[in-house]
């Protein structure tokens, strides 16, 4: 176990998928208060997919960014908190309210195809003076070395850290040494690691990264989070405490998350996410595979799997209606059965439109 493995809790970004992106300043300044007490060494703030990322495609949130990050330097002016910013949304400009509302640390996610999109916004980030942590959102579609390949151009581009992440919840413990060990053969870069609940391994995979050496590993209170949400911030303290590493307050973090988060969180894994897991696949498009496993009367869950054997990345809206045209009808299928609308969002596919 790396003892020194540091802890950021995600509630408020990747737990505010599961509201439809309506925390509000209140539950930010509280919820932050709360992860700040409790020791928590990193707290990330605003929309789901960070930086000018509310529109009508992506979820409009309650607040703006700039609203945001005063209740958190309002609430916790002197602990680490920082936002997360997608390329394909945000305006590198924007990385400069980071910086005036006292942050001092930005996420900057891309799909681990496109690394070379993150360039000059690291290279802004740094300019300012922030933390830059780099995300390589679907780290599993790619191989190993070629993971490792891109670590070296973020290094280059001056990222102080790289995230492995779990976007399906798919990976498990020989995949995340197989992409560790990757990454360490080339750079000695901060390492961390983010994971996704869909196959019950969040918790798990994250203490694993920890003996594998990881810097940071994410958690969210309760798992709140998008899909079936990430590794919890109570359970993840829990087995630490068990193990010994005592330097987080579990009764802050409990306290927290029963009087904010629990009113808030409903949401429970279902089918679909459990096939993301296994098929690799991204729940931001799951509102194709509601239109065409409709549309053709064919079972949505065979739909992720035999599209995900096609593309793991990127969604081809032609490729998926001519793939679920071929299936076997599945007439006692009902769609209504399988709660698609706990999938709040569309931010993939805004992404590749401003391609």
């Amino acid at each position: 176990m790396n003892y020194e493995t540091k802890i950021m809790d995600v509630t408020l970004r990747d737990g505010s998928y599961a509201i439809g992106f309506q925390f509000s300043e209140y539950e930010t300044e509280k919820i932050c208060e709360g992860s700040a007490e409790a020791g928590l060494d990193y707290i990330e703030i605003g929309h789901g997919v960070g930086l000018d990322g509310s529109a009508p495609e992506t979820g409009i949130a309650l607040c703006s960014d700039e609203e945001y990050l005063a209740a958190a330097q309002r609430s916790i002016p002197d602990r680490k908190y920082g936002m997360f910013c997608i390329p394909t949304y945000a305006d590198p400009a924007s990385l400069d309210k980071l910086k005036e509302y006292g942050a001092s640390f930005v996420r900057i996610g891309s799909n681990v195809t496109e690394i070379e999109t993150t360039e000059p916004y690291i290279k802004r980030a740094k300019s300012l003076g922030l933390e830059v942590m780099t995300n390589y959102m679907k780290s599993y579609a790619v191989s190993p070395k070629e993971f490792a390949e891109n670590v070296k151009k973020s290094e280059s581009y001056g990222a102080d850290m790289v995230y492995i992440v779990d976007s399906a919840g798919s990976m498990g413990r020989k995949e995340i040494e197989d992409y560790y060990s990757a990454l360490r053969s080339v750079s000695s870069i901060r390492a961390g690691f983010h994971g996704h609940n869909n196959l019950g391994l969040a918790v798990s995979n994250s203490l694993y990264a920890m003996e594998l050496g990881f810097d940071v590993v994410d958690a969210s209170m309760l798992g709140m989070g998008r899909s079936a949400g990430n590794a919890a911030t109570e359970l993840l303290v829990g087995n630490l405490i068990k193990q010994g590493i005592t330097r987080y307050d579990l009764k802050k973090i409990l306290e927290c998350a029963e009087k904010y988060v629990r009113p808030l969180w409903k949401h429970s894994a279902n089918a679909l996410d459990l096939y993301c897991g296994i098929a690799e696949f991204h729940t931001s498009y799951m509102g194709y595979i509601h239109k065409y496993a409709s549309k053709y009367r064919v079972n949505p869950l065979d739909l992720i799997v035999r599209y995900s054997q096609y593309d793991k990345v990127s969604m081809n809206e032609e490729k998926l209606r001519e793939i679920a045209k071929d299936m076997p009808k599945d007439t006692e299928c009902v769609m209504t059965d399988f709660g698609f609308n706990d999938y709040i969002g569309n931010e993939q596919n805004r992404q590749q439109a401003k391609k």
